[in-house]
């Protein structure tokens, strides 16, 4: 009995727990949204990989401007001061020919499923990564968010009426609407709504109604035009060469499982409020210009993506893509247009 009781009694002892003794990758991450926009635009990316990392991985994250400004992100990131980036490439000014393409390309985009698309199925994920290796910068996914439309203090009702408004806006987006007479203007996000109740600003013509609503700028301003100038975001990941290329490949999955369920998450919370608080919302009031004047600024978005395929080779190509998607969803019709 002692016998065998002897080889039995190993069997039911509880294997010892090996307790981790590495310490977990610690990685600072810098969005361009402040806080209030962050907590649903990226901090669900963070959550997601901080809690399935399971101790291996932690970032910490930071939103807009509080490591750097926003416009100097990519070069904290190039050099390593910052480990994970989500921005538009435009108002981080990235360095390479995509930099106009990013954020609010005007009229390249109608709807929010036309980003992953024009990134998946038409090559522009080909082209991000290939220009952003060449500067020593990763770029990881690129996702579509809101539309560009007008929040402002004055009545916007037709185009004479957009001349001489000063407005917070990207800066390709802000070079497109001067033809209109708009004055573009840049300051730190985070100052945008004192700017409007101080008069440094008319209004932004930075987001959709979401936004507007989510961050304070609907307490500010009185006006929300239906028109935009695009109709989807185009916002990405990227992180910094070195740093990616040292992480296992197991967290590499699961960073991009994390940034895949965070688009996920932002297609609905963008696409639900967008049209719940036009029908809702009791801070906007809605106002539209024509759509037989309105044709007239898409006109010269025509116009403007001419001038921008001048400017280099890689810049014809994503032109190029630009046309042949809209050509298809052109054909298709409704959903895919208006």
């Amino acid at each position: 009995m002692l016998a065998g009781a002897a080889m039995v009694a190993p069997a039911t002892l509880a294997a010892p727990r090996i307790g981790r003794t590495q310490e977990p990758i610690r990685w600072r991450m810098q969005t361009y949204a402040g806080a209030a926009l962050g907590e649903e635009v990226t901090k669900p990316i963070v959550d997601y990989i901080n809690e399935a990392a399971d101790g291996e991985m932690e970032i910490e994250l930071f939103f807009a401007d509080q490591i750097v400004p926003t416009g100097e992100l990519f070069q904290a990131l190039q050099r390593g001061t910052i480990d994970m980036v989500h921005s538009d490439d435009d108002s981080m000014a990235s360095p390479t020919p995509v930099r106009q393409f990013g954020g609010y390309f005007p009229f390249a985009t109608k709807h929010i499923l036309d980003v992953p698309v024009l990134f998946e199925q038409y090559g522009l994920g080909d082209i991000w990564r290939s220009e952003y290796e060449k500067v020593g910068v990763t770029w990881l996914s690129s996702a579509g968010q809101d539309p560009c439309n007008f929040n402002t203090k004055k009545e916007i009702t037709s185009l004479a009426d957009l001349d001489g408004l000063k407005l917070y806006t990207f800066p390709t987006a802000g070079r497109f609407l001067a033809q209109f007479g708009v004055v573009p203007v840049n300051i730190p996000y985070e100052d945008a709504e004192v700017a409007v109740q101080t008069g440094e600003l008319d209004g932004m013509a930075w987001s959709g109604i979401t936004e507007d609503y989510t961050v304070g700028w609907a307490n500010v301003t009185d006006y929300f035009l239906t028109n935009n100038i695009s109709g989807a975001w185009i916002g990405s990941i990227f992180a910094n060469q070195g740093r990616w290329a040292d992480l296992p490949d197991h967290l590499k999955q699961l960073v991009m499982a994390g940034i895949k369920a965070a688009d996920t998450y932002r297609n609905q919370w963008y696409w639900g409020g967008e049209a719940r608080l036009r029908a809702t919302g009791d801070k906007l009031e809605l106002r539209t210009v024509p759509a037989e004047e309105w044709a007239e600024v898409e006109n010269a978005a025509k116009a403007f993506w001419k001038e921008i395929a001048q400017e280099g080779e890689i810049e014809a190509k994503i032109v190029g893509i630009f046309e042949e998607y809209n050509s298809v969803i052109n054909q298709a019709g409704p959903p895919y247009t208006f």
